[in-house]
């Protein structure tokens, strides 16, 4: 087929503006998927993704429409997913920007605009839920002339449930977003944009073919991993499956059956090209690599799914190519994994899937962000945990990742905003009005003081309204130290955590209370502590059990019971002498300091 008529194009969008929907709508109208198959979100195959109406992995899809063949790839709306975006980008001619018509233009609308941008792609805006009463089509098409610059003709008016708009809008795609560049001649390129792992076949990828064609039975090189093999099939992904095809031609998407039983073999980002060219052939640029921002700790909560919970990881890597992970041992839960990942959303993502999908019961402790600790020796090191914290003799000084964000929300709400950024330590930079009564504040801010429950306290005081974006701009000094916590005068590491040094009182007090509710009393009394380089900021106790002495005697002279109280005392004495006495720490006060609750 010649690449004139292919078009390549994805759909990007803030989080719950229809873009799955907007896809069921254009599968159906090209009749890739019939009336009787058809479901909502059919592009969103993963239960997870179906139970909490996000996408959350990028899926393609090939159409036929007149004698064209469109290759649509969803994409998901967080920000914690924005790698998926960046990957579909680079795979593609074109992307439709969609805007809801009742909220107008959100905090990752304009995010995912900026990567289209980035890729120099042809960029279509279509404005989506025309249909519903509350859409004010007119103020949110001045929105988009006034964020693009385009003219007000040029955007496309679509309803993705009843699909009116829909046909112009295939039109639109075959006007005016470009066809694949690519030289059916040459050498075959092809980009690995993702993959996955089948049981039965091995690693599958999936593939934009840029230069030349994969064939089924071709013999092929992985130029970054050095791999070479024979394509064991080829064809096209479609919302009933995989179509199998004798070739994928150029400037095609669709997938590769490798065979690979080693998951390292294949990596997103990296070119197929033919064996024994590989010398002659440019690799395709690829994509930057993704730098975790959130670290978290993952352990089983049986210690004997150790292996299976490794191979779980690994299996998710392959699909998931923003997560790192490392293993881990912990005092309080054994061995394990610290994963990195890209937001608390990644997390809560992945912790559900290795549940769900390799039935595992797990434990996640508090993210964390990766520190910098300039040695005054000369060099540098990133700490992920505070347990890696060198002594601070040896220390220069520690940076933190700092991030720009941008939230926007009603104009009635920006007072409510800034006191909670302020709080949170952010440093304002400027705000920008958009048309009717909203805004967009930028700010910059420390990574840490966002990951845990920013976005939740952000929901809470602008009644829901708010949204935000972010993305990271670089280190900067942090006064973060070290906080010791103390138990029966014995320091615990699990407790251990890296705290700014004007809140070091606060989050121990924290801790502290937190460990008196569920640490049991003992026969003599326990003391906790919270210290920071050896001085104690906060401090508590366990008060003993008290036995009662006197509780058999039944009359005679008030000194009997004084002599029995004496002799109570003096044991305690002798107790306190001997020593502190040894504390066991329950297993839910471990899980209750961690996990924070």
């Amino acid at each position: 087929m010649s690449p004139s008529r292919i078009r390549n194009f994805c759909i990007i969008a803030h989080i719950d503006h229809g873009k799955s929907t907007l896809s069921d709508r254009l599968l159906e109208m090209t009749g890739t998927v019939d009336a009787r198959h058809m479901k909502a979100q059919i592009l969103d195959s993963m239960e997870l993704e179906r139970e909490k109406g996000i996408t959350i992995k990028l899926a393609p899809a090939r159409m036929m429409y007149r004698d064209m063949v469109l290759n649509l790839i969803d994409t998901p709306g967080h920000v914690d997913f924005t790698y998926e975006v960046s990957r579909s980008l680079a795979a593609v001619e074109g992307a439709i920007l969609l805007v809801d018509a009742t909220q107008g233009i959100q905090a990752q609308t304009i995010g995912n605009l900026y990567l289209a941008l980035e890729e120099e792609l042809e960029v279509i805006p279509v404005l989506n839920k025309i249909d519903l009463p509350a859409a004010d089509v007119e103020k949110r098409t001045q929105e988009l002339v006034q964020l693009l610059g385009c003219k007000p003709e040029e955007i496309l008016r679509v309803s993705g449930k009843t699909g009116q708009g829909v046909e112009v809008l295939l039109e639109a795609i075959v006007e005016r977003i470009p066809p694949p560049s690519g030289q059916p001649e040459a050498p075959t390129r092809a980009l690995i944009f993702d993959s996955f792992y089948d049981d039965y076949r091995g690693v599958m990828a999936y593939v934009r073919v840029v230069d030349g064609a994969l064939k089924k039975g071709a013999r092929v090189h992985m130029i970054a991993t050095d791999k070479t093999l024979e394509v064991l099939e080829v064809g096209a992904v479609t919302p009933g499956g995989f179509k199998a095809s004798p070739e994928l031609a150029c400037g095609q998407i669709g997938y590769v059956v490798t065979g690979l039983k080693d998951i390292s073999g294949c990596r997103v980002g990296d070119t197929i090209t033919e064996e024994n060219k590989q010398a002659k052939v440019e690799p395709l640029a690829g994509y930057k690599e993704v730098r975790p921002m959130v670290y978290a700790g993952i352990f089983p909560e049986q210690g004997d799914d150790f292996h299976r919970l490794r191979d779980a990881i690994e299996r998710l890597k392959l699909n998931d190519s923003a997560l790192r992970y490392e293993s881990e041992h912990s005092p309080a839960l054994g061995y394990g994994f610290r994963v990195g990942l890209l937001g608390m959303l990644h997390l809560e993502i992945l912790k559900e899937r290795l549940e769900r999908e390799f039935d595992l019961a797990l434990v996640v402790t508090v993210p964390s962000v990766a520190y910098r600790v300039i040695l005054r020796a000369g060099g540098i090191e990133t700490i992920k945990s505070s347990l890696d914290l060198p002594d601070p003799s040896f220390i220069e000084h520690i940076e933190e990742p700092w991030v720009k964000i941008d939230v926007v929300c009603p104009s009635e709400y920006i007072g409510a905003v800034m006191q909670l950024v302020q709080e949170r330590r952010g440093v304002y930079r400027n705000t920008e009005y958009l048309l009717g009564d909203r805004a967009i504040l930028h700010y910059e801010i420390p990574l840490a003081m966002i990951i845990v429950d920013f976005y939740d306290k952000l929901k809470g005081v602008t009644a829901g309204y708010a949204s935000m974006n972010y993305e990271v701009l670089d280190y900067r000094n942090a006064d973060v130290v070290r906080m010791d916590i103390m138990v029966a005068e014995e320091s615990v590491d699990a407790f251990a955590t890296l705290v700014y040094r004007d809140e070091a009182e606060r989050s121990g007090r924290r801790v502290l209370t937190v460990l008196k509710d569920t640490i049991p009393r003992e026969n003599f009394v326990i003391k906790l502590q919270a210290s920071v380089g050896g001085k104690v900021v906060a401090a508590e106790r366990i008060s003993a059990l008290r036995k009662d002495v006197t509780a058999k005697l039944y009359g005679g002279d008030v000194t009997r019971k004084r002599k029995l109280l004496e002799k109570q005392k003096k044991g305690k004495a002798k107790m306190a002498e001997i020593g502190r006495g040894r504390v066991n720490i329950p297993t839910d006060a471990y899980l209750k300091v961690l996990k924070r609750e």
